[in-house]
């Protein structure tokens, strides 16, 4: 496939939505950029010829943007019985499972997980999209899930490390408190 052909052209606007999204340390802006990625996905996979992964994409921009407002495992398991069953009804065999088993794991993060969690659980998410992506032969997702792999980890390092210096700051500031 041509690198400029219109699918791999509309996977590049994914790469720009998905890398812009997971720079982010806010939830809510993650979350909106994420859904605007997953709905650019659906356009993307659906040029491609591939099914299973437009309609993961539908479900995880659907989940994502209700994600926004709501927290509920119900809302999770909801997402991941209607990924499941579309991938059922799409006859979805093999490799075609990967990204809805993905898209399944991002419905747990977005939906019952906030902070560093959500984010290790959205990096494994991003490996099977990975994966689904390079036998796709995806060149914009290839690209975009590296990169919002790499970016995730920078982005839980300093979330983590912004965390420990809070938290050393507190137990500093709590012995400096207690001693008469």
């Amino acid at each position: 496939m041509h690198p400029f052909s219109p699918a791999q052209v509309v996977g590049y606007v994914a790469l720009v939505l998905g890398v812009s999204g997971f720079l982010q340390r806010d939830d809510r802006r993650l979350k909106l950029l994420v859904a605007s990625e997953c709905f650019v996905y659906v356009v993307h996979f659906t040029l491609l010829g591939r099914p299973p992964a437009a309609s993961s994409a539908l479900v995880s921009g659907v989940r994502t943007l209700l994600s926004v407002r709501f927290r509920s495992a119900w809302l999770a398991a909801a997402s991941v019985a209607v990924n499941v069953g579309l991938a059922v009804a799409l006859s979805t065999r093999g490799a075609g499972w990967i990204p809805v088993v993905g898209s399944s794991l991002g419905a747990i993060a977005v939906f019952t997980m906030r902070g560093v969690p959500m984010r290790l659980v959205l990096l494994a998410s991003t490996s099977l999209w990975l994966t689904n992506n390079v036998l796709s032969r995806s060149l914009g997702g290839t690209v975009l899930e590296s990169l919002i792999a790499a970016t995730s980890i920078s982005t839980i390092l300093r979330m983590t490390l912004a965390e420990r210096a809070a938290a050393a700051e507190s137990a500093r500031s709590g012995a400096e408190g207690a001693t008469p």
